[in-house]
């Protein structure tokens, strides 16, 4: 594997990163467009007032206000990018500012649009939607608003509450800021006295070193940078379930978490049965560290010994290999889509793919009607890099699908989805290299990777949504969170999950919550779990041979935001309302684990 070196974002090659001329061919275009942007938000204002005059006056209200929104966006994508691959760079973070408040400006523009609607009498509805076929695109919009008309408010309070999309905004660009482009961390230093940089960059890599001294110094180094800012991202996070309780009274919901999952039709039931479910089955993941205690033959494993490979002949993988298998294993879906695949990867830069000093550590799919599905990562020539690349590629190619079906709409989908299509992807070229790689060593690598990654969705993820629920309904209840209640929390959660297999640093694994900031999407992070679950159920419907389960998953792909999240599901194949799914994805770790302890018998 190359050694790990982190370069300066100008020092990499342009083909190996995301094709920003394509949605904005200079910054000057880009400031061109977001002037005519706001020029033109007064449009909008103009239908205010008049909505209850025809079926024709409510169709251009619509159609302007989504054009101008999803213009937007555009220039949101491209913003947020430049600003991920690297926060450093202080111009690409003013952008990012001004995108995000011409968004706020944009939803202030449109507030009115929902009370209006809603003030029309439902009958009138139905009847308009026959009356102007630029309408009937609009139905299952329309219901949608209805169900939600309790929590609508009035145009005055809307425009309010679209206002505060730009300061409200402030903890999660404080957080990347100041754990990114600011904290600093002290390098890693192997048993043989080499220096190795800790950074967002390489610290999964550090993680995966053969080396205990270097593991142990990467990952003290890494908490410590996160230790010493605890009370800040504490604060930070406060702010942010402050921000959102407020705006849950605001829209009359009872809990932050109904007001999470009532936009999207999901039951509440829903997440406790998913953390229950967890809980369950947590000695699953007691068994996995057992193995791994095991096969280390260390007498005590600790955190920093979960991830490095359970074989020291890891397979190097090449871009250009793991995009060839992540095809294979995806021909299933049809020569359409993983031609699309082939072409964004390797023609189009879709990938912006090499880690670089400033950039952001993890790794996302973004982009939006009228732009590539973009994905940026941190490719480093390992099976979970190409396990990453597929991950993100099925969040790419569900924007691309629906972007390819929907009108602006329906252009989006809903987070409880998006984890499906992105575990499918890897569910299904986890089976192919199953089936065609033998070598044992490939197939304990390619199990281990897969552990990696049911680790982070099947393990991390639970547990923080269990720190999710204390912390909103700590505050709901009126207390204060402080950096030792979080750090406590999370350490109890742990200390759970890991039994007596693994020994814990209260202070370091209790701040581990303060690494992801996915905690800013509120009750995100269970998705993540459910996500999976349904990802292995429709994918081995796919592998099982039924003859309508691609074509069933490529229209669950396909529609957006036109069903419910639940629904769309049941289109493709599983029902996510009932804990079965986690349950039997429960079953298939156990079996991974099983197959583990065969090959390292």
């Amino acid at each position: 594997m190359p050694k790990i070196t982190l370069p300066q974002r100008s020092e990499l090659h342009q083909k190996d990163t995301w094709n920003a001329e394509s949605v904005f061919p200079t910054l000057s275009a880009w400031e061109t467009e977001y002037q005519h942007v706001q020029e033109q938000l007064p449009t909008v204002g103009q239908y205010q007032g008049t909505l209850s005059q025809g079926p024709a006056i409510l169709a251009e209200a619509l159609e302007t206000f989504l054009q101008i929104e999803n213009r937007s966006n555009k220039l949101s994508v491209y913003a947020g990018i430049l600003s991920s691959v690297d926060s450093t760079d202080q111009a690409s973070a003013a952008l990012d500012s001004k995108a995000t408040s011409l968004m706020g400006q944009v939803q202030a523009a449109g507030a009115f649009l929902k009370p209006e609607i809603l003030a029309l009498a439902p009958e009138t509805l139905r009847q308009w939607l026959h009356a102007d076929k630029r309408l009937a695109v609009y139905a299952h919009y329309f219901d949608d608003l209805q169900r939600q008309q309790a929590h609508v408010r009035s145009s005055e309070v809307e425009t309010l509450l679209g206002l505060l999309t730009d300061p409200f905004s402030t903890p999660g660009t404080v957080v990347q800021t100041l754990t990114i482009a600011e904290t600093r961390f002290s390098p890693a230093i192997a048993s043989t006295g080499e220096e190795m940089p800790v950074a967002h960059g390489t610290i999964l890599t550090l993680l995966e070193d053969f080396d205990r001294e270097t593991r142990r110094t990467a990952w003290e180094s890494y908490a410590d940078g996160y230790l010493a800012i605890q009370k800040t991202l504490t604060n930070n996070l406060a702010g942010s379930v402050k921000q959102f309780l407020f705006l849950a009274r605001a829209r009359g919901y009872t809990s932050a978490l109904e007001a999470s999952q009532a936009p999207n039709n999901i039951p509440v039931e829903v997440f406790h049965q998913t953390i229950e479910t967890f809980r369950k089955h947590q000695s699953i993941w007691h068994r996995y560290w057992a193995l791994r205690r095991r096969v280390s033959g260390y007498e005590t494993l600790h955190s920093y010994d979960l991830r490095y490979p359970l074989t020291t002949r890891t397979p190097e993988v090449p871009y250009t290999q793991a995009v060839e298998w992540i095809a294979e294993g995806l021909q299933p879906l049809g020569k359409d889509y993983v031609q699309t695949i082939r072409r964004g990867c390797l023609e189009d830069r879709w990938v912006d793919l090499y880690p670089n000093q400033g950039k952001f550590s993890g790794a996302f799919s973004s982009g939006c009607p009228g732009t590539h599905p973009f994905i940026v990562m941190g490719y480093n020539y390992s099976l979970k890099a190409m396990s990453t690349l597929a991950h993100e590629l099925g969040h790419s190619m569900h924007s691309y699908q629906t972007w390819q079906t929907q009108p602006l709409v329906y252009g989006n989908y809903s987070l409880f989805v998006a984890e499906v299509a992105s575990n499918f992807h890897q569910a299904m070229v986890r089976d192919y290299l199953l089936r065609t790689q033998p070598d044992r060593d490939f197939q304990i690598a390619l199990l281990d990777e897969a552990m990696s990654n049911f680790h982070r969705y099947y393990f991390t993820m639970p547990m923080l949504a269990r720190l999710e629920l204390a912390m909103y309904g700590h505050v709901e209840r009126g207390e204060s969170l402080t950096a030792d209640l979080l750090n406590g929390w999370f350490a109890e959660f742990t200390a759970e999950g890991y039994g007596s297999e693994v020994t814990l640093d209260p202070a370091r694994d209790g701040n581990t919550w303060a690494t992801f900031g996915h905690l800013y999407a509120p009750y995100y992070v269970y998705q993540y779990t459910t996500g999976i679950a349904g990802a292995h159920a429709l994918a081995h419907k796919v592998l099982s041979g039924d003859p309508q389960a691609a074509e069933n998953y490529l229209n669950f792909l396909r529609a957006g935001h036109s069903l419910y999240p639940l629904d769309a599901l049941k289109l493709a194949g599983v029902d996510l309302s009932t804990p079965e799914p986690i349950e039997t994805t429960f079953a298939m770790l156990e079996g991974y684990i099983e197959q583990l302890e065969r090959l390292m018998a």
